[in-house]
């Protein structure tokens, strides 16, 4: 461990931070152990994120799909990167790695770099088939087939490619385009992690980076951990306009104790005569908060607005501890995309329905194994999955009699679909059912809008980015409680009339 000089040094632990609950190791030891074999020295708070960044569930996935870094400038965050890539490369048999930033002179930095370590390493480097580093590609590949790929954003060039780790550097500038380029083509990738790393947000321009900190910030409020996302953040929380004389909820600019929170490489590789001189020379511009302090502009998102049900209502619904009593019904969903998807539960509570997130995690490959697993433990009396919809190829699968478990799957038809969404939003307006007040399904309640259904209506996300397959498990979840698990006729086609 690197130990600083004798003064002011930087809080190693985040001020943001949420990391999913659920994991069983990490390979963030053996990343700081190669990265040191490298010669690349990590201070304690890069160890923490790798440790916390890299954990894995008992199958072998990422705990966390999504790693997001925001720290100001010249805190050491290319270090995390440089050692997330070679443990990508060396340790973890990730087949393509794709580094991108908003601009390529920032990826030719980045690439040079990790090229030193490499080449700089003996072990390292008799591992190395070839490195490119032309007007066409810039890569290193190794004679087992991995492959580091460096690109830049602003000009396209990363449309279509997917790797099984996607760095994405100066996440403060990363929009919709990007991403709606990258992430359906992820679903193809068995384990895949996507690493934001960044500054304090610019404005418009930051609007993927807003997103992804709205989602901690909500788990942090709830106390609910984000499922899939790991976030780190170190900031100040800035005096306002309306704060009195005297305030000691806020942190002053000018206090070298704010410096140390915001900076977790002060004493390390940042000096406080530094920051302190930063300070004087940038003045009240809101330059120092931002670049120093990660005080940043963050644009909003029309997903905030919640506009199908209040979330001053939704809240007020919150129970303290998980409340469910038998019988219960399990529900799956998942977005268009395959990329994320949802199971929840509903069971009976106090005359009313109460409802949970049982789990949400990225891809789809979890999915029938943690059904069955469910079914075995808890014994609903049945699950329901939207044939129509995007789960429906689950089905065979998790009716599947080898299983011999006897699992029954309900088919809600369209009207089905229609009255279930009726009566989850009737249940919340008569104050009937109950929730955990858990990240996942307000993100999605957040993001939700109403789509027509014949004379009715069923959910709909506002933007692709939204993921509402935790609220669509819940609401029919819900109506699971009361369906018929007989089996039913097929509904015969309409009568059509022709002019």
């Amino acid at each position: 461990m690197l130990v600083p000089p004798e003064g002011l040094r930087g809080v190693q632990v985040p001020r943001l931070a949420t990391a999913p609950a659920a994991f069983l190791s990490s390979s963030g030891q053996e990343a700081v152990e190669l990265a040191a074999m490298a010669g690349l020295k990590l201070f304690p708070w890069q160890q923490h994120v790798l440790d916390v960044g890299l954990r894995e569930r008992a199958d072998g996935s990422w705990a966390a799909f999504e790693v997001g870094v925001n720290v100001p400038r010249q805190n050491g965050k290319g270090a995390i990167i440089e050692a997330r890539e070679l443990a990508g490369l060396f340790l973890l048999n990730e087949r393509l790695i794709i580094h991108s930033a908003h601009e390529f002179k920032t990826s030719k930095v980045a690439f040079q770099r990790i090229e030193a370590l490499i080449l700089g390493c003996p072990d390292l480097r008799k591992r190395v088939l070839r490195v490119r580093n032309n007007t066409n590609e810039t890569s290193i590949t190794l004679v087992t087939g991995q492959v580091l790929q460096f690109l830049a954003r602003s000009g396209g060039s990363g449309r279509g490619f997917t790797g099984d780790c996607n760095v994405m550097d100066e996440a403060m500038i990363l929009g919709d385009d990007a991403m709606g380029a990258l992430m359906p083509t992820m679903s193809a990738i068995e384990n895949p992690q996507l690493w934001y790393l960044g500054s304090a947000g610019i404005g418009p321009q930051s609007v993927q980076l807003a997103r992804v900190r709205r989602r901690a910030e909500a788990a942090a409020e709830s106390g609910t951990p984000d499922p899939s996302l790991a976030y780190f953040e170190w900031s100040v929380d800035p005096h306002v306009a309306e704060c009195p004389q005297g305030c000691t909820q806020h942190d002053s600019a000018d206090d070298p104790a704010s410096w140390a929170r915001a900076n977790p490489s002060l004493g390390y590789l940042i000096s406080q005569e530094f920051v302190r001189n930063e300070r004087a020379s940038l003045g009240s511009s809101g330059i120092f908060e931002r670049e120093r302090l990660g005080v940043g502009a963050y644009p909003s998102d029309e997903a905030d607005t919640w506009q199908v049900i209040g979330e001053d209502a939704w809240r007020a619904l919150a129970a303290a501890e998980s409340t469910p009593s038998d019988p219960v019904a399990f529900a799956i969903d998942m977005t268009p995309e395959r990329s994320h998807a949802a199971i929840c539960v509903a069971g009976e509570w106090r005359g009313g329905v109460h409802v949970e997130v049982v789990d949400h995690r990225p891809g789809t490959g979890w999915i029938v194994e943690r059904a069955k697993e469910l079914h075995a433990k808890w014994g609903p009396r049945c699950w329901v999955v939207d044939g129509g919809g995007p789960a429906g190829s689950l089905i065979g699968d998790l009716e599947d009699e080898d299983s011999g478990l006897g699992i029954t799957v309900v088919q809600p038809k369209v009207r089905d679909v229609a009255a279930a969404c009726g009566r989850f939003y009737d249940a919340v307006a008569e104050q009937t059912l109950s929730h955990l007040d858990q990240a996942p399904l307000s993100t999605a309640l957040a993001g939700a809008q109403k789509r027509p259904l014949g004379d009715a209506w069923a959910w709909a996300r506002r933007i692709p980015s939204v993921d509402i397959s935790p609220l669509v498990a819940a609401t029919l979840a819900k109506w699971g409680l009361s369906a018929d698990v007989a089996e039913e006729p097929e509904e015969p086609e309409p009568w059509a009339v022709y002019g």
